[in-house]
């Protein structure tokens, strides 16, 4: 008589709440998370948090040495960082996951799709195939990092090799710290369940990072009437200077 298979395994999760709204007073928030792990097989289970921000364009250069002085070099833009980027987990992902699956899923910083797209080029090889190719050659893991070092620095970037834990039977809590310096807009976090070294389940949930008050009033009008913020903008930068030259002045 045939054994029926175990049903497969499946995920939930809820953020405790999905907007974070960002004054003039904001000092950072702590996001989170529960979730359960539904298996009635109850076969060993690690979940995986990851939590990313809109992606941003970052922009960097390198002090280069010409003749007696130091340079800015020309810069490279790197496109597919995220603006905040968080990958918590019920222990470290090498040991969850190989890492072709961690790449694949871009699961930790190191496998985060960032690239140079202004940088690429293709070439044909051998005469049959098209490769492309980095005009920043082998230093482009070295500008790859630069870029991850920046972020990390900012306290952007993270990983927290024990940032989800299992507070009852199936159940798992995690913790996520957003910086005071987080960007605003909408964040996406993955709640990945593993087995066996494989992705079984997958759940999204989203939050909203957003301005208010005066600070979201001046961030609409920066974005929605540039030309006119900025021409507002310098008539009050030269009417502060006009006024501290009177009073110095009358002194």
């Amino acid at each position: 008589m045939a054994v029926d298979a175990a049903p497969p395994a499946a995920v939930s999760a809820a953020l405790t709440e999905t907007e974070v709204r960002v004054a003039s007073n904001f000092s950072g928030a702590q996001i989170v998370l529960y979730g359960a792990v539904f298996d009635p097989a109850q076969r060993p289970s690690d979940v995986v948090v990851i939590v990313r921000g809109p992606e941003q364009p970052i922009r960097i250069a390198r002090k280069v040495r010409v003749g007696p002085l130091w340079l800015n070099s020309r810069p490279v833009v790197f496109h597919g960082a995220p603006g905040f980027y968080i990958a918590a987990s019920t222990r470290p992902l090498d040991e969850i996951a190989r890492f072709r699956t961690l790449r694949e899923l871009g699961a930790g910083v190191d496998h985060l799709p960032i690239r140079a797209p202004d940088e690429q080029r293709v070439e044909t090889r051998y005469g049959v195939r098209d490769v492309v190719v980095s005009r920043l050659g082998p230093d482009y893991l070295l500008w790859r990092r630069a870029v991850v070092r920046l972020k990390e620095n900012a306290g952007l970037y993270a990983a927290d090799e024990q940032g989800v834990r299992f507070v009852d039977r199936g159940l798992f809590r995690a913790e996520i710290a957003l910086p005071a310096q987080a960007p605003t807009g909408e964040y996406r976090a993955d709640i990945l369940l593993f087995q066996d070294g494989q992705p079984v389940s997958v759940r999204t949930r989203t939050l909203t990072v957003e301005k208010v008050g005066v600070e979201r009033t001046l961030y609409v009008w920066a974005h929605e009437r540039p030309w006119l913020y900025g021409i507002v903008a310098m008539a009050l930068a030269l009417a502060a200077g006009w006024a501290a030259s009177f009073a110095m002045r009358r002194d």
